[in-house]
């Protein structure tokens, strides 16, 4: 085996629920994670010495050194399993980038799958996302996929029984937002306001319209703790949320820290007359048209893969 390839999917907060600041510097967080038919796909070679390529649209924004999350991931289970981290990996983003929708933290689990394949490490999956949570707190749910809820950091995570297909429009933003810089403005605008910080919980009306595969219920309960402190930092945001509601979207919220927008439409035809009023409303860069949930990472087979440089 010479190369292999992963796909892997983009990722929305239903509920991103932001506790106190803990010791070691993070928040306590509840997530409510939901994977969306948004892919990247990852593609590892053997090679002389770890290099890292990219394709795709702002291509030009992800680091292709040693700060890349994929090839942290690479030089992480190569250092587990006793491997060179000798590869050649190739990104073809399909996840927005800098976007809020973890497109670097899907890049890792992908990389790590892909690498383990590759080296015929046959590591436990929860092993893998064991490994995955210590490159970041998004990365195991983007090997899991799903719906499923994270606490701690996002990282511990139940899986949500869910039922039916839900429809999503995402709003994509000219330039990213610095996730560090959006947990700052949420804490700075908590202290000015001094109301005391809620121990984070899983929202039940959230979760029971899941279950129930109640849409409209589940776009009424759509919540994002960041979202001000986005909006703060990106006034333009609420603008393009107010845009993508008056076009008929069922429910819409920034997604994590953004400054990507996520719109919930009824079905398949509501998204396609969201993301027409999104374009025509001046107020976003590009949309998406996609649905959830999805299956989180997975090895493609060589017959599948897309022609990669």
């Amino acid at each position: 085996m010479n190369s292999v390839t992963v796909q892997v999917p983009a990722k929305v907060n239903l509920q991103l629920a932001v506790g106190a600041v803990r010791p070691d510097g993070y928040h306590e967080l509840v997530s409510v994670f939901h994977a969306v038919s948004l892919y990247d796909e990852v593609t590892v070679t053997r090679a002389d010495e770890l290099v890292v390529t990219v394709e795709g649209e702002n291509a030009d924004d992800v680091p292709v050194d040693r700060s890349n999350l994929a090839a942290r991931a690479v030089a992480l289970l190569a250092d587990r399993l006793g491997q060179s981290p000798d590869v050649h990996v190739h990104l073809r983003k399909g996840i927005p980038v800098a976007g809020g929708m973890a497109g670097g933290s899907a890049d890792a689990a992908a990389a790590l799958v892909a690498c383990d394949t590759l080296w015929r490490g046959n590591t436990p999956r929860d092993m893998l996302r064991r490994l995955g949570a210590e490159l970041g707190s998004d990365v195991p749910f983007s090997d899991l996929g799903g719906t499923a809820i994270g606490t701690g950091r996002g990282e511990r995570l139940a899986a949500v029984p869910t039922v039916g297909v839900y429809h999503w429009v995402f709003a994509l933003a000219d330039g990213g937002l610095s996730t560090p810089a959006v947990y700052g403005e949420c804490d700075r605008l908590r202290e000015a306001a001094g109301t005391p910080v809620p121990d984070p919980a899983p929202s039940e009306s959230l979760i029971a319209a899941l279950r129930a595969g109640d849409v409209p219920a589940l776009g009424a309960t759509l919540t994002n703790d960041l979202q001000d402190a986005a909006i703060s930092l990106r006034p333009s945001l609420r603008a393009t949320l107010d845009a993508g509601l008056a076009g008929g979207a069922l429910g819409g919220i920034v997604s994590g820290s953004g400054p990507t927008c996520a719109f919930l439409a009824a079905d398949e035809a509501g998204a396609r007359t969201v993301a027409r009023a999104l374009a025509a409303s001046g107020t976003c860069r590009t949309t998406r048209v996609a649905f959830g949930q999805v299956g989180g990472a997975r090895v493609v087979p060589q017959r599948l893969r897309s022609t990669a440089p």
